[in-house]
């Protein structure tokens, strides 16, 4: 048996995000354009006396440790599946935002998952690995694939979609984080009494990402989480509206926020959005990325 192993796992932004009313089961009914983008964790498991996990880097405190831990529920599903037991030290090394709706627990459940499958050589297929990502989280999946795809469903069930390009991205980290839930709660106070349309996929917004054009990009990206998101962390709006001003072509919140995410022309003007950010007072750090990025891989 190695003596460990490390994945490699990518954050990732919506470019749409389409919500659907609450369903009988509690989720919502999803449009879900996802990017892996060029910010990364590590996740490096090796052979233990027990099931434990430790991380590194900033916000490490954030993160728990013990069995509510995305990467930890996945080395333990993986392992019941295969009869195996647990015995694992999942070390995360951290550089994707913590509780920054950029999928972070979610690319560590599947690093974790991809590095265990390895280390354990359980000869489990892609399907099963989808599968078990898709039962530990909505996002999880797509940390696997990365890339770019279309989640439906509640964001689980996956369609590749084409991009002709590379996409420069701004991410300036708000401190602290949002609880996705309760985004989502708030989702459902703003809507309640309004007829809420089925999400689909902006036509516009397929057709930008195929044609690798940063400005029909621009004009196309949604987030119906963005305002939930402000009602709940007002301040947002002025990182918004300094990233805007510093001249990226489209400002938006990541997922259920708080990371706010701005698209520019090309990495110069990256730099230059995100010095302004960070000037500006409205954000912790400003940090430059690029997009779409592949998804869960063995280093």
């Amino acid at each position: 048996m190695s003596e460990s192993i490390t994945v490699r796992v990518p954050a990732k932004v919506n470019v749409q995000l389409a919500v659907g009313a609450a369903r009988p089961d509690g989720f919502h009914g999803l449009a879900n354009v996802f990017l892996a983008v060029g910010l990364y964790d590590d996740v490096t498991v090796t052979p233990a006396d027990g099931l434990r996990v430790t991380c590194s880097g900033p916000d490490a405190a954030q993160v728990p440790l013990d069995a509510s831990n995305l990467a930890a529920r996945a080395a333990a599903v993986l392992a019941e599946r295969h009869g195996i037991a647990p015995d694992v030290h999942i070390h995360i090394a951290k550089d994707i935002p913590v509780a920054g709706g950029m999928a972070g627990g979610s690319a560590d459940a599947a690093g974790a998952l991809l590095a265990c499958d390895a280390l354990w050589a359980t000869g489990a297929t892609r399907e099963e690995l989808l599968a078990i990502c898709a039962e530990l989280g909505s996002d999880v999946p797509f940390s696997l694939v990365g890339g770019a795809a279309l989640g439906v469903g509640r964001g689980e069930q996956l369609t590749p979609v084409e991009v002709g390009g590379t996409f420069h991205w701004v991410f300036a980290v708000a401190d602290g984080g949002l609880s996705t839930p309760a985004v989502y709660r708030e989702f459902d106070r703003l809507t309640a009494g309004t007829q809420v349309p089925e999400p689909t996929a902006s036509a516009a917004l397929m057709e930008a990402l195929r044609a690798g054009d940063p400005v029909a990009l621009a004009a196309a990206l949604s987030n119906d989480l963005q305002a939930p998101a402000l009602s709940l962390r007002p301040s947002l709006a002025g990182t918004l509206a300094a990233g805007t001003a510093a001249g990226a072509l489209a400002a938006l919140v990541s997922g259920s926020g708080p990371t706010t995410a701005f698209l520019t022309e090309d990495e110069a003007s990256a730099r230059k959005v995100a010095d302004a950010l960070t000037a500006s007072g409205t954000c912790r750090t400003a940090r430059i990325a690029a997009s779409p990025a592949p998804g869960a891989t063995l280093r």
